[in-house]
């Protein structure tokens, strides 16, 4: 069921970007926007990785760089029957960690250098674990389509305001440019929203899955449940300089900002997957 309502919000974001391209040129805009969807879900699929890495200064590190964290990673690998993935370290203050790569054989764990310091083994444990079953669901893979594609949605919209405001717009004539002119007003402004709502509802259903089984793998809840609750803490302190689309991707929201864009959040509300962590049993 998961697999199919996320096929069809996936579809969902490749049909508004193709509507945005009909409003540019027609029928000719929509085989455009398709294949330019096709080009970035082709992009994502094999050089997500290597962007997220680089945006955020990820380095890697190997068994005698980091002794402890990656026994951990290797040997809740080994619980979850997954191959080992590739450990990175963000050199970064506040305390967080996502998971990317196209699939097991070629995913990457990364956590920052703050989560390393604030955390427990077991709150450790927890968060590899989550982030590991990120890896086994395909969500890693799941969300850099839907933030590619969400990105170019914003990036056509801002180009259709644009149209608008000098006057153009797709298959205008005489008698009905006033309306096409609306149109593209009415769209510059849903499109990103629609975007945004669609990329969230893909993240908040697996943020719940993730956390269920990282529980699982990990065998501490726990753990979990108390490191979301550090995690959460310690990104209202210390606030994270990153990449709106990029955002769904961490194990918590890293932009905490009280603004109205919290109503769009990726995350579901961290007191609920806490709650639910702390009324499951120790495995």
């Amino acid at each position: 069921m998961n697999t199919l309502k996320t096929g069809l919000l996936l579809g969902a974001l490749t049909g508004l970007l193709m509507l945005i391209g009909g409003w540019f040129g027609g029928r000719n805009g929509v085989v455009i926007a398709f294949l330019f969807a096709m080009a970035m879900n082709f992009g994502s699929y094999w050089f997500s990785d290597k962007i997220v890495l680089r945006m955020y200064h990820a380095q890697p590190v190997s068994e005698s760089e980091a002794p402890e964290l990656y026994a951990m990673v290797k040997d809740l690998a080994l619980r979850a029957s997954m191959p080992m993935p590739r450990v990175y370290i963000i050199p970064e203050g506040t305390p967080n960690a996502f998971a990317t790569g196209r699939n097991e054989q070629h995913a990457v764990v990364a956590v920052t250098e703050g989560l390393l310091r604030i955390l427990s083994r077991d709150e450790l444990e927890g968060v590899l674990s989550h982030e590991m079953t990120h890896i086994r669901n395909r969500d890693i893979l799941i969300g850099s389509i839907a933030a590619t594609l969400a990105g170019a949605i914003v990036m056509l919209a801002n180009m259709a305001q644009w149209t608008a405001m000098f006057g153009g717009g797709g298959h205008d004539d005489d008698e009905g440019g006033g309306s096409n002119i609306f149109g593209l007003i009415f769209m510059a402004m849903l499109a990103p929203i629609a975007a945004t709502l669609i990329q969230m509802a893909i993240s908040r259903s697996r943020e719940f899955l993730a956390d269920e089984g990282g529980a699982k793998i990990s065998g501490k809840p726990y753990g979990l449940a108390g490191a979301l609750e550090k995690l959460s803490q310690a990104s209202r302190a210390i606030p994270m300089n990153a990449n709106p689309s990029t955002a769904h991707m961490f194990i918590v929201n890293p932009l905490t900002g009280r603004s109205l864009m919290n109503l769009f959040s990726t995350h579901p509300p961290i007191e609920e997957r806490i709650a639910r962590l702390r009324s499951m049993r120790p495995m």
